[in-house]
């Protein structure tokens, strides 16, 4: 890889966390790209976006930022003005026009089953504030989120899963940098938390270069090698 190959940023989504992202980092690496994994907070869509964003900015030379699910909105996000950012890539991700929501997102067509596998937990915060974390019921993990991956890893992921807040799922975007910087959109066709659809609607309203996979909605642990594949393509692209 020359001086200007871009370094790709990797953000997980509600309910993981940075090592769902391990088969693509390693086939990214083996390609000689540099590569971060966030810790995306999970917080709030404003303060996750901010986080990313300073993290992005800390990095020299272009960037390709990669989301899956939710983090699709975080990058969205977080890119809004960041030069450095190349390239968008949304792994059955979140793509919000500005004003929208993932909830008002993952409503705007019939298939998602996340709601009923939900499981609320109401939490107090130090300065006496409440808010309410989402996991996702372990014994429904597998087969809500990563009906595709091998059963002992699905539950060490239902294990080890992050939680997301219901106020950062409802929170309105603030930007839409899809609108601004090139983007590519990999749909997982078989995902029962953002419906195919849904995820084919928001690639088109973009105008994104999309591919499908045969996927549950954990595709960067099931086909990391297509997910990888697409980074590359993105890559290679602004390069």
């Amino acid at each position: 890889m020359n001086e200007q190959t871009p370094t790709v940023v990797l953000v997980h989504g509600a309910f993981a966390d940075s090592s769902s992202w391990n088969g693509v980092v390693e086939r990214l690496q083996s390609h000689d790209y540099s590569v971060v994994a966030a810790a995306n907070p999970l917080r709030g869509l404003a303060s996750d976006a901010d986080y990313v964003r300073q993290l992005v900015a800390s990095i020299e030379g272009p960037v390709v930022l990669v989301g899956h699910s939710y983090g699709g909105a975080v990058i969205s996000s977080a890119a809004k003005g960041l030069d450095k950012v190349k390239a968008l890539v949304f792994v059955a991700a979140f793509m919000p026009e500005k004003g929208e929501s993932a909830l008002d997102i993952a409503g705007m067509f019939p298939g998602s089953t996340l709601g009923e596998a939900l499981r609320p937990v109401p939490i107090t915060l130090p300065d006496g504030s409440r808010t309410v974390d989402l996991y996702i019921e372990k014994s429904r993990f597998p087969h809500q989120f990563a009906a595709d991956v091998p059963k002992e890893t699905a539950a060490i992921m239902a294990a080890t899963q992050r939680p997301v807040t219901n106020a950062a799922l409802a929170e309105a975007a603030s930007a839409a940098a899809w609108k601004e910087i090139p983007s590519w959109v990999l749909v997982a066709t078989e995902d029962l938390n953002i419906p195919p659809q849904v995820q084919t609607f928001m690639a088109e309203r973009a105008d994104a270069t999309s591919v499908s996979v045969t996927a549950s909605h954990a595709v960067c642990v099931s086909r990391p090698v297509d997910v990888a594949r697409l980074i590359n393509e993105a890559a290679q692209a602004i390069t």
